[in-house]
């Protein structure tokens, strides 16, 4: 089993899901946060005065996959979140040593 966290635009999340939903990943976590990186924040007014926002907000994705599934769900999240501007975001990729279904009990790979 894998983890792919994602790290993303927020206004990229709807597209990403319905790619997931296509491909057949339903089980995802979606986490608001702010962060920053190479984008390195930008520049506001209010009311005259200028302002530095150096930490922007992202969504992070959590999907927990079956190791066949990694390279092909990495290329659906990284074509779909695409804008080919600074601030897209990253993938993380996570090896997984189990995991357990609490309703159930079941582990491994039953359990997602």
């Amino acid at each position: 089993m894998t983890k792919l966290e994602c790290i993303l635009r927020p206004g990229k999340l709807e597209d990403v899901k319905d790619a997931l939903n296509r491909f057949g990943i339903h089980g995802i976590t979606v986490t608001q946060v702010i962060g920053c990186g190479l984008q390195k924040g930008r520049k506001e007014v209010y009311r005259g005065t200028e302002y530095s926002i150096n930490l922007l907000p992202k969504v992070k994705l959590e999907i927990i996959i079956d190791d066949k599934y990694v390279d092909d769900v990495a290329k659906i999240i990284s074509e779909t979140a695409r804008s080919g501007e600074i601030g897209d975001g990253k993938i993380f990729i996570y090896k997984i040593d189990n995991a357990v279904r609490i309703r159930t009990g079941e582990t491994g790979e039953a359990a997602i």
